[in-house]
């Protein structure tokens, strides 16, 4: 049975009440997790194999693609494919790498044995900007941990997300193991069926609109929610500007900015500012005059919402839409010059097109205000980056600024949610501790998907003395 008509059919029989369906929907996925042999490394990552090929196959890869651009009207196909394929090939490593179920460590020392469990049944609220990618990258790392997963899509995206899950399951009865360990709410989509999801599950972990977030951490289910992404980067006078640039502009350009970890602003410093401006300008990057700069403005914001109808769209239609000078239909993305951060609303807000701001900071103290600004705008605690060859600098940054990830000299896109070159956790969704509300200071990962029972034995006793606790306060401050 396709998830499809399996949904199709609960709502027939339970008459479209959202409480019925989801409660149905939640039996089957607990039914699903006591077949599942939860209980043996091997077959959980047999069973996360399945899924990672469901997206990763090619054919696969490309149609999810296609289909979620012309689902959503969102990126394009080419980036899609490599989100697709990239994301889930890095997560399958990292899930691969770890021990999830039964004994997962061992302490003798210390008299510690951890076993892993599974946290129950998962609801994983997706989004529009990636309706088939998200739905496979949570659904490994849920399955990864013993559980079942419930998908609950975006309205934009979610013919995309049906498809993807019905390939998931088609590889799940393939190897052998139940299909209800993935399935997605029956349609049609909307905020009380997602809603009375996140209350029926044991554990709500949503991407996508800090809306659906917050409705999330309010529900009395345990939730683990990600930050809204608005990346300020720093170039530095040590930075190779060419280098920085064709970075910028391939994170800045992939799926048409769709990415909350695509570069938002660029704070670059005065002496090296109209050197980095042209390296930018020969990486694809064309400078808006004053003119352009207010068409953008009115442009990306109506009615205080951002454009639909532009957003993570092609750089052509985005000039012809802006009213910018001829040349601009040719440029890769386009960059707007301000002289203060403004609020929301303004070029200092998260954008999700191919426009990129550009702040001049005297020094590097500045450029740092610059960044806390903008973050204070939007964006806090999700991540920054700099382009340096000062590694005192990169640590400077990092010391000052409240976020959970500092790239430096890396394309953010490709970065932030893990990379084969840095040591973040690969992830389509990215927390930013609780500077963003969040209960989660990392990339999501298959740690969020585990419970951890400590089987703890005695050991020699470890008491230290009083004077080796006290001793030095005791000496400053007497007893």
């Amino acid at each position: 049975m396709t998830t499809t008509t399996s949904n199709r059919e609960s709502q027939e029989a339970l008459g479209n009440n959202p409480q019925a369906l989801v409660a149905e929907t939640v039996a089957r996925a607990k039914a699903a997790m006591a077949a599942y042999e939860n209980h043996d490394q091997e077959r959980v990552d047999d069973a996360v194999r399945a899924l990672a090929w469901s997206i990763y196959k090619p054919e696969h890869a490309r149609m999810l693609a296609e289909l979620a651009v012309a689902d959503t009207g969102l990126g394009d196909v080419e980036s899609k494919i490599i989100k697709n394929t990239r994301k889930t090939f890095g997560t399958l490593r990292d899930l691969l790498r770890a021990k999830t179920v039964g004994v997962i460590s061992e302490d003798p020392k210390r008299g510690l044995v951890k076993y892993g469990k599974p946290v129950g049944v998962v609801g994983a609220v997706c989004p529009s900007t990636n309706p088939a990618a998200t739905p496979v990258n949570k659904a490994m790392m849920a399955l990864k941990g013993g559980n079942a997963v419930i998908i609950a899509p975006s309205p934009a995206g979610a013919e995309t997300t049906r498809k993807t899950v019905e390939l998931m399951r088609a590889e799940l009865k393939k190897a052998g193991h139940p299909e209800d360990l993935v399935q997605v709410l029956p349609p049609p989509v909307s905020k009380v069926m997602t809603e009375e999801m996140i209350r029926q599950v044991d554990l709500a972990v949503v991407t996508g609109s800090q809306d659906n977030v917050r409705r999330a951490m309010q529900s009395g289910t345990v939730t683990v929610g990600v930050g809204a992404g608005n990346v300020p980067v720093i170039i530095d006078s040590t930075a190779d500007l060419d280098d920085a640039a064709e970075k910028i502009c391939a994170s800045k350009i992939f799926d048409n900015s769709t990415s909350c970890s695509s570069e938002n602003a660029l704070v670059i410093l005065d002496d090296v500012y109209e050197n980095a401006i042209a390296a930018l300008e020969r990486a694809g990057g064309w400078r808006c005059d004053r003119t352009e700069c207010e068409n953008v403005i009115t442009t990306l914001w109506t009615g205080g919402k951002l454009n639909r109808s532009i957003i993570a769209k092609d750089a052509a239609i985005l000039a012809e839409a802006m009213n910018l000078r001829e040349g601009a239909k040719g440029a890769k993305f386009f960059m707007v010059e301000q002289d203060t951060v403004g609020g929301k609303h303004t070029l200092a807000d998260e954008k999700l097109s191919l426009v990129l701001t550009i702040y001049r900071a005297k020094d590097f103290d500045e450029a740092k205000k610059t960044v806390a600004a903008i973050l204070n705008v939007t964006g806090k605690g999700h991540s920054v980056g700099i382009h340096t060859k000062d590694d005192a600098r990169a640590r400077e940054l990092a010391q000052a600024t409240d976020v959970v990830r500092v790239l430096v000299n890396q394309a953010h896109t490709f970065g932030n949610g893990g990379g084969f070159n840095n040591a973040l956790p690969f992830t389509l969704s990215m927390a930013g501790g609780t500077w963003a509300g969040n209960t989660l200071s990392d990339n999501l990962n298959y740690n969020c998907f585990i419970n951890i029972t400590h089987l703890v034995t005695t050991i020699p006793e470890d008491k230290p003395s009083e004077e080796a606790l006290f001793g030095a306060y005791w000496q400053r401050y007497g007893k």
